[in-house]
């Protein structure tokens, strides 16, 4: 804004006391002082505000208005209400350095003039800043992206001295501005992704206010450049897969064009978002071969030839085959037909990154298919020794989920689960089979336990999946018989399908809902049929350890 609307505006009640020939001068800030040398504290374009607390004599002016002026000030504004009227030798002093001097009446504060400077000169900040987004978007769009997130939200800090961070669904930091400083703790970023999915669930429009440690925050969402908010059927399809902009600031009382402004911001940072996606397509096209092959059937020689494609795409410059491990996620939600598969998807790369990574592709170590509400991960290991010291290597379940448990668990709501399953490492392709289906017998063990964000790992596997073929086949007969035989029996004289609904029961994992739709029954007719299970065994499959009783008797059956 120029000195000549400053002037001109009758609320701020300011008198041109000199330098009517230096009123197109244009003002970028506003800052009070009654300190003798405030330069420390100028960084020029100032409109400089003081009530003469510094001047003992008339000695005082000059070197007073010299430093402004090195500083680069604006204009310099004094206030009437000590002194009365402003001294002479501070307008001559101004005059000298042609600095503009107001005047300005006793009964109207600094702080009416700093606000209404500070609105004007944020709005035009706006202005600008919305031209760069805009240019930007246009670039990113049609060519390379050319620094990333980090870019735009360098230029919120620098032109409107706004902090703001890219967050992950899982609270991962992804950028940061510089002008940010330290980046967040890992807690905080935790908590505010759990606020985001918390309040993106309950349907409210962004941004989202947050108090957290005594700071306010704005949560941005931010969704796919191809997307608009309503193209998704169901919030729940892409609540744990967006990604969200933090800012420390109170977006409550902003004008609608800084809000403009924030999600141009937002869309801009969507544009990076995609083409992390678009350079994951290969890694995730490759996990898709090597799940079909696995589970057509095909032979070890045919998924060691697509694997030795595979490995020096996720793993460059790897010497020696890696040993393989893989991941099973499912994301499932109550009384709902909902495909969880590709949100699993994008929810298992984000899990399976370095939680000390950041920035927007932190890893090319990730490939993940999907397939009948399933996410599978396929991730390399470089060769281990563990056979020769006995260690534990490669993912563990629990730790995947330590740091992204809170806000998971927040986006799930209360109808949805995400359950995990990790296999052991294997080294070839003759075991990569056996891999698929230990990380999902480990699933349905997580899925057995009670939370909304459960894993297991191989190791909860080792005393019953692993060693089935190698229990006597009389204990095998005993322990099915004293668990299953009444059920047969009773299924022979009524035709009741106890078997096959105990069967959906567990392939369900215990969800009354999920188990009566896959049987087409009503609940309270599943609940009845459950309820006869229970009476005829003695066992109770609320109860984990019973299900896995029931588990363990179907499988050897």
């Amino acid at each position: 804004m120029r000195l000549r609307a400053l002037l001109d505006t009758d609320a701020l009640g300011l008198r041109l006391l000199g330098g009517e020939d230096e009123l197109d001068r244009s003002v970028r800030g506003v800052m009070t002082t009654d300190l003798r040398d405030p330069s420390r504290y100028l960084s020029g374009g100032e409109l400089v505000l003081t009530g003469l607390a510094w001047r003992r004599d008339a000695a005082d002016s000059e070197p007073f208005v010299r430093i402004l002026v090195q500083a680069g000030v604006a204009a310099l504004a004094a206030g009437e209400a000590e002194l009365g009227d402003v001294p002479d030798d501070l307008v001559l002093a101004c005059a000298k350095h042609r600095l503009p001097l107001f005047a300005v009446h006793e009964s109207v504060a600094f702080a009416t003039i700093t606000e209404h400077v500070v609105r004007q000169v944020s709005g035009e900040r706006a202005g600008d800043l919305a031209a760069v987004v805009d240019r930007h978007r246009r670039m990113m769009t049609s060519g390379p992206a050319g620094g990333g997130p980090d870019v735009v939200l360098d230029l919120l800090g620098t032109d409107l001295d706004l902090r703001a961070w890219v967050l992950s669904p899982t609270g991962r930091l992804i950028a940061g501005s510089k002008e940010a400083g330290p980046a967040l703790p890992a807690e905080t970023c935790a908590k505010l992704a759990a606020e985001h999915l918390a309040a993106t669930r309950t349907g409210r429009r962004g941004p989202y206010r947050v108090q957290l440690h005594g700071s306010t925050y704005s949560l941005f969402p931010i969704r796919s450049s191809g997307r608009s908010p309503q193209a998704a059927r169901d919030v729940r399809e892409t609540v744990l897969s967006d990604w969200l902009l933090a800012v420390e600031a109170d977006a409550g009382d902003w004008p609608g064009e800084r809000l403009d402004l924030l999600q141009g911001v937002t869309q801009l940072i969507a544009v990076e978002r995609d083409r992390r996606d678009a350079a994951r397509t290969v890694r995730r096209r490759l996990a898709q071969e090597v799940l079909e092959l696995v589970q057509s059937g095909a032979a070890p020689a045919e998924i060691a030839a697509r694997l030795r494609v595979a490995a020096p795409v996720l793993l460059p410059g790897l010497g020696a085959a890696p040993h393989w491990q893989v991941v099973v996620a499912r994301v499932e939600w109550e009384g709902d037909q909902v495909d969880g598969g590709p949100v699993a998807q994008s929810l298992l790369e984000e899990v399976l990154v370095d939680p000390q990574a950041t920035g927007p592709e932190p890893s090319d170590r990730i490939a993940v298919a999907h397939s009948g509400g399933e996410a599978i991960a396929l991730v390399p290991l470089p060769a281990v020794a563990a056979e020769h010291d006995g260690s534990e290597t490669g993912l563990l379940a629990d730790a995947l989920l330590q740091s992204v448990r809170e806000p998971l668990s927040a986006g799930l709501d209360d109808d949805g689960r995400l359950t995990l399953g990790v296999s052991a490492a294997v080294h070839s392709a003759e075991g990569l089979r056996g891999a698929l289906e230990e990380a999902r017998h480990a699933r349905r063990v997580a899925a057995a336990r009670s939370g909304r964000v459960c894993a297991a790992g191989h190791q909860e596997l080792a005393s019953h999946v692993l060693l089935l073929p190698f229990v006597p086949d009389d204990v095998r007969r005993a322990f099915t018989a004293r668990l299953l035989d009444p059920l047969k029996d009773y299924d022979r004289r009524h035709r009741a399908e106890l078997i096959p609904t105990l069967e959906a029961f567990l392939d369900s994992d215990g969800s009354w809902t999920r188990c009566a739709t896959r049987l087409h029954l009503h609940v309270n007719t599943l609940r009845y049929r459950v309820g006869r299970i229970e009476q005829l065994t003695g066992r109770d499959l609320s109860r984990l350890e019973d299900k896995l009783d029931f588990f363990l008797a179907l499988r050897m059956s």
